[in-house]
Order: C-alpha cells, then structure tokens, then sequence
C-alpha cells in the first residue's frame, strides 16, 4: 500500500510496467516511462541543491513534464507547489515568496511572463525550463536550466528521507481576505484521499480517466492520484471548447470524467450521441449543479453512474452523493467519504439536531497541516474535534469548514451557506479583497467593494461598487478593461455599479460589503 505520494506512481510502476499511464496530444507514456521520468526528475531537482521539505513551484500548464515535475518533487523528499496557469504575474510572485519556492519548472514563454517581477522572490535559486530552448531573461543569481538537459544528466544523488507525515504539497486557495493561502498537505493527506476518492468512484485498472480541471485544484490533482493509485490511465487535456473535451471524451473512450458546474452546464448543451458511451461515471464538484443540468446529463448519459461531491482544500473531500441517492435527493451533498468523519455543530462544539443548521466539521486522515505560514488562520480553522475523550493529552485536529450546513433524520447533509464572505464562481474560490486590490492598482477609484450574488449557472456572479476619484467619470467598461491585466478571467466582475460620495461602513470603519450585497441583490432582484 502507498504510503508516500510517488509510491503511487512508483508502485504501479512495478505491476504494470507496459499499462498506459498518460496520454497527451496524441503521446503516450506507459507507467515505466513515467516512473523512470520521475526518478530523474527528481534526480535533477537534487542536483540543483533542493533541500529536505524545500519547496518547488511548478508554473505550467498541463502537459508530461507537469505530471513529472510534481511527482519529482515528491520523490526527493521535497514539497512541490502546482501554481494554476491562468493566474497573473503578481499573483504567481506572491505564492513564488509566500513559500519560498527554490526551485521553479515553467515554460521559457512563461518565464518571460514572469522576468519582470521575479527579481522579487530572492529565495529562488534556479529556473528549469521544459520545451522548446532559448535564452530568456532571468533574475541575477537565478540558474536557468534546461529540463531535458539535467534530466539526462550522471548519477543521482540520495534523495532525502521522507515520511508519510511530512510535507508533500502547498496547494493556494483564496482566503477570505488578501491574496491566496498555502494549504499544506501531507504524503497521508493525498494518499488517503486517493484511496477514499478511487474507493467509492469504484476506480479500476482498466479505467481512463481525463484530467480537465487544473492540477492545482485538488480536485484536478486527484484525477492523477486516484489513477495511479490503481494503474488506471490519465488523458491531460487543455482544452479551448467544451466541444474539445467532448471528442476527446469519444477518441479515448474515457470511462471518468469529473467537472465543475459551469462546464457540466455547457457539456449538456453539447449532442452525447456523438461521445459517451464509454462512460462509467461522471463526478461533480465545486459547486452545486443546477437540477436542470443534472437531467439533461442523465438523459444523455443514462449509463454513466452520477457522483455529486463537497470539499474543501483543507480537507481535500469531506462528502459524496451516491448515484443511487440522486433521484431522492438532488439537492444533498451525501454522506462522509471513506475514512472521514463529517459532524453538524454549533457554536460551542456540541452537535446540532436533525434538521439544525451548524457547522460542517471534518475529521480524520485527509485533514491538511494548516495554512503555510499563517499561524492565526490555522488558528482560527483547525481546532480540536469536539467530542474527544477528556483524558486524551494530544487532541486530535479536525478543520471548522466555515460552511453552513444541515443533517437530516438518515444522516444525509444539505449545504446551507458560507460564513464568511468568498465569492465560489465557475468552481473557483475568489477573495473579494484581491478584486478590489486589482481595481484599486487601477487608479480609477476611490473606493470598491467586491461581493458574489447568486448565478443560475456559475453559482455566484463578481458585482464591485465603485466610487471615482476626485469625483472624476467612471466608465465600468473602461474599469474592467482596466483590470483584465491584473486579474484572471474567472475573477473579472461580471457588474459594475458606480455611486457618487463613500460607502456604507460597519462600526468598525470597514467598507460594509454585507448591506451592499444585500441593498444590491434586492435591486437587482427588482429590476430582473
């Protein structure tokens, strides 16, 4: 049994050597490949000097070299850090200095993306490149390095021991406030969440799963872990139309498929009798899936089993909807997963009645090891799990969700609402302080506040109320257009209300985005 994150790859590696293991374009790696690409992989991250939990930061979109990177990393017994590729320089060179990336493996296009602002991030010591050759612009005292070339290179070093408690991942989530966290995840955390997932999914050997959401998500990077947990194999695909993802469905007659609610809803636009029929399940996550959007899928695909799933990055999976509970109830979001334990409390830690709304809290091996360097946050999230015998000297952690929920008389939860005020759009988390940072670098207001408000099809819209400066026009066309070097398109306001004089404030002094959303969800509600 895996222990370790690259024993997953490793260990079916030694069963299967000639199972496919990656497709991508049309190439083919089989699990020997892949593994012995890894091991020099790794080889070449401990000739660079990475240190023991050092972390590596892996800036690409998906391709081979993605997969091996972060299983290289993991294999010399350092952290590798996935950074989503759609994200923009300032905020790659945030999560590049937050966790003191020594090591970055990105394209040279990307890092000539990235040269102006890296002179920022003084641990990083080396750049690898992967691709095609050349000879960009890098900071001084970084080594730039090409892939393939150090690869290839004599023998490697001992790569340094590691347990399954140590550090594998930091994986950057929005937070509620500023820019994104780190949420360190041990070799337990992913490979206890990979037996979890592949158990109930009834993931197999001869299973072909494609990867369409990032491998930054954790749900994205699941697809990999459940795969090779079991020897299945992985289609990578970046795809430009849900039309895309649909032929590719048909051309490797994918058996697993797991999205997020805005592409199901376009997927369902789509003709399946073109594809599909190789389906054995298709898995929702991040987000509710309109009701609507759930037949349609299941009249298209009647023989493909239908998995509604809820997580959250610091606990990877908490729930899952079983295929044969969704007629019953849609609108659920399941039972614990395998080897977790998920509770319903209130204030005080006790546990609420059926039908009480409280807490979501998650218990169990798939609880990550805080927030990087960010000892109040992990404070405030991961505390001890109410109900623990009083004798017991070392409590065991669960993490508090901050999600709103309810149980009902069968133990079937039902989400509720967030606490706090992210902005969940297109299956992303959004900091509304990070909008409002980026319309603020503009220059173009004097005051902003950035707020969801629900969304048939992408669970909740980006509304900003601005202010102008000095009492200057304000065109909301020209302040997005303004923002879209700033910000990633998943992130750009979807409206823009302009208002003379300031905003409402709490007693605190703060910009109240609370009333705001709540005076312009009942505006717009009315005029709808």
């Amino acid at each position: 049994m895996a222990d370790l994150v690259h024993e997953l790859l490793f260990d079916s590696a030694a069963r299967n050597p000639r199972n496919e293991a990656l497709v991508f374009q049309g190439s083919r790696l089989d699990y020997s490949a892949l593994a012995e690409a890894a091991s020099a992989g790794a080889a070449a991250l401990l000739r660079l000097g990475l240190g023991r939990a050092e972390r590596v930061g892996v800036f690409l979109e998906k391709r081979p070299e993605t997969v091996v990177a972060l299983f290289a990393a993991a294999a010399a017994g350092a952290v590798f850090v996935p950074i989503n590729p759609v994200l923009k320089p300032p905020q790659v060179v945030h999560i590049l200095k937050d966790c003191n990336v020594r090591i970055l493996v990105t394209s040279q296009e990307r890092l000539a993306f990235l040269a102006p602002v890296l002179k920022g991030c003084p641990d990083l010591r080396a750049v690898l490149l992967v691709g095609r050759s050349g000879a960009p612009a890098a900071p001084e005292a970084v080594e730039l390095v090409d892939w393939n070339e150090a690869c290839s290179r004599g023998r490697p070093p001992r790569a340094h021991r590691a347990i399954d408690t140590d550090m594998a991942a930091i994986l950057y989530t929005s937070g509620s406030t500023g820019l994104p966290k780190g949420v360190v995840l041990s070799h337990r955390n992913i490979a206890a969440g990979a037996r979890s997932v592949a158990g109930y999914l009834g993931n197999r050997e001869s299973d072909r799963i494609l990867a369409a959401l990032p491998l930054s998500f954790d749900a994205g990077f699941s697809q990999l872990t459940t795969a090779f947990l079991v020897g299945a194999s992985v289609t990578l695909h970046n795809y430009l139309l849900p039309r895309d993802l649909l032929r590719t469905v048909e051309h490797e007659r994918i058996t697993g498929l797991t999205a997020v609610p805005p592409l199901w809803i376009q997927l369902s636009h789509l003709d399946w009798t073109l594809g599909g029929k190789h389906l054995r399940y298709i898995a929702n996550t991040g987000g509710r899936m309109p009701k609507a959007t759930l037949d349609t899928l299941h009249g298209a695909l009647p023989h493909a089993k239908i998995f509604l799933m809820y997580g959250l990055t610091e606990a990877f999976r908490s729930t899952y909807l079983a295929p044969e509970e969704l007629d019953r109830r849609p609108d659920s979001i399941g039972k614990a997963i395998p080897n977790a334990e998920v509770m319903v409390v209130r204030e005080d830690g006790s546990r609420c009645a059926p039908g009480e709304p409280g807490e979501l809290v998650h218990r169990g091996a798939l609880v990550s090891l805080g927030y990087w360097n960010d000892p109040q946050k992990t404070a405030e999230r991961f505390k001890p799990a109410p109900g623990q015998p009083e004798g017991l000297v070392l409590p065991e952690i669960a993490v508090w969700s901050g999600d709103t929920v309810a149980m009902d008389e069968e133990g079937f939860l039902y989400f509720i609402g967030r606490r706090d005020e992210m902005i969940k759009t297109s299956g992303y988390r959004v900091s509304p302080t990070e909008v409002e940072e980026a319309l603020y670098a503009t220059g173009l207001v004097a005051e902003a506040a950035a707020f969801g408000l629900p969304h048939p099809e992408i669970g909740q819209e980006i509304v900003v109320v601005a202010t102008a400066r000095d009492g200057a026009p304000l065109d909301a066309g020209a302040l997005i257009a303004a923002c879209r070097p700033r910000l990633p398109a998943f992130m750009l306001p979807a409206r823009i209300i302009v208002r003379e004089g300031c905003l409402p404030r709490n007693p605190n002094g703060k910009i109240d985005r609370q009333s705001l959303a709540q005076e312009m969800a009942s505006e717009l509600g009315a005029a709808a």
